[in-house]
């Protein structure tokens, strides 16, 4: 790993985090329209989700401390080799379980996942140069992912537009195509992420899993001690919640408005790619906002405004108006995620970090299931436009967490920086909560301070 120059990590990271969401990409459009071809209620599709928010609550900090503790690598390899697994389910299921069984396996995927690839970049970079700005790296990711998975997304829709091929119907096509780039994807991992680890084997392996329960809890120890990050990590309670009305019943809405599951799928395909170019440039609006607000006055700001989005999305008629909502609801999307990202980095040192952004996704993957089953089964009973207004509620109620980060950025400009939370040392008492340091912290240039774009994009769909 520091063999790698700081150019190289970076080209690496980046083109491996463009694999990673490139099928995701090609998903996202027909996931849940076709669940609904093959006969599963909206009700059933949200009980069906639920198998991956219970996985990721039970897996998610295990892994992400046994990622720390045996290596991002091969951590990594396992969650990429999960997922293809899951993807020859899903295009083959045609009942509730084998969907249920599908989804469980994403969840497996999303906690392994959870995490390392982006911990391997920091960690990298900065063995590499200690003084490097791993900021700028981290910050061009948020551009990578909207343009991946819109090339995803637009590849979806084209071949959706191209109807069925002999017996595979036109939903199923971008399926088959994510299997064939996830395996891609598998090999260039196998092939670019170098990473030096002292201690090999059977006995390193049984090691490094006695480890990660430890630093578990070191990482649940960072909550207790410093409230700026718990409240951060709350905040994915609301999101995860919120994100439903976007990444799964935006479509089911706009069949509704366009006349058929078929034309909204080929609608989506133009649409979503449009809409990961507008959360690109929303993530370019990063910088812009810092110095106008600062990351925790805009992180709050964005989570009320993409509400609005949402409400748009759930009011307005006509495919045009839905659409137009939706683009705005990815370009708050894009600057969101920085910004909490940005936050949350700042609050932790490197042997944890994987753990503590396993906290993280933690509490968005379970809330998401639950406002799976709420949500879906809401729109069931009533309509989806009233079930995406309850989630717009729920995902703004988020903002007032921001405000304990607010108060220590305020607080750190007016004594010294203090360093990232750090768990104590054995035979000392825990330390003080200690505040996030200023935005300045980082080149304002590079976008935002600790810039990470989060896994918990719109890409819960299988």
């Amino acid at each position: 790993m520091s063999t790698l120059s700081v150019r190289q990590v970076r080209f690496r990271y980046l083109t491996l985090y463009a694999l990673r969401w490139l099928p995701s990409g090609l998903l996202i459009p027909v996931g849940i329209l076709l669940m609904q071809e093959r006969g599963l209620t909206l009700s059933e599709i949200g009980l069906v989700a639920t198998a991956q928010g219970l996985i990721v609550l039970a897996l998610e900090l295990p892994t992400g401390g046994l990622a720390d503790a045996l290596g991002r690598k091969p951590v990594l390899a396992t969650a990429w080799v999960v997922c293809l697994l899951s993807l020859g389910l899903f295009a083959v299921a045609q009942s509730f379980w084998l969907f249920f069984l599908a989804w469980a396996l994403q969840g497996v995927y999303r906690a392994l996942d959870s995490g390392p690839l982006e911990s391997w970049y920091v960690d990298a970079t900065l063995a590499a140069d200690p003084q490097a700005e791993y900021e700028r790296g981290l910050g061009h990711a948020g551009t990578v992912i909207g343009l991946a998975i819109g090339a995803g997304a637009l590849l979806s829709g084209g071949l959706v537009a191209l109807g069925p091929v002999g017996p595979v119907s036109a939903l199923t096509l971008p399926i088959l195509v994510a299997i064939v780039l996830q395996a891609v994807s598998v090999v260039a991992l196998l092939a670019l992420l170098r990473e030096t680890r002292t201690a090999r084997g059977p006995a390193a392996l049984r090691a490094s899993v006695a480890e990660a329960p430890r630093m578990v809890g070191q990482a649940v120890g960072l909550l207790r001690r410093n409230r700026v990050l718990l409240a951060l990590v709350a905040v994915e309670l609301f999101w995860g919640f919120g994100m439903v009305t976007f990444e799964s019943l935006l479509p089911v809405r706009l069949a509704e408005v366009a006349g058929g599951a078929d034309r909204a799928a080929a609608l989506l395909g133009p649409a979503g790619s449009a809409a990961w170019l507008a959360n690109a440039a929303g993530a370019a609006l990063t910088p812009f906002l810092l110095r106008r607000l600062g990351a925790a006055p805009a992180a709050a700001l964005m989570r009320i405004l993409q509400g609005a989005t949402v409400v748009g999305m759930g009011l307005l008629a006509g495919p045009v108006g839905v659409l137009i909502a939706y683009l705005a609801c990815y370009t708050v999307h894009g600057a969101s995620n920085p910004l909490h990202m940005g936050l949350l980095h700042r609050q932790v040192d490197g042997p944890y970090r994987t753990s503590v952004l396993s906290l993280n996704s933690m509490m968005g993957q379970p809330a998401g299931a639950l406002g799976m089953v709420v949500l879906t089964a809401l729109a069931d009973r009533t309509s989806v436009s009233l079930a995406m207004l309850v989630g717009a509620v729920v995902l703004a109620l988020g903002a007032p967490l921001y405000l304990p980060a607010w108060r220590a950025a305020r607080a750190a400009g007016r004594m010294p920086q203090a360093d990232p939370v750090q768990p104590p040392a054995a035979g000392t008492a825990d330390p003080a909560t200690r505040p996030g340091p200023t935005e300045s912290a980082a080149d304002p240039a590079s976008g935002v301070p600790g810039v990470a774009p989060a896994p918990g994009v719109p890409v819960r769909s299988a």
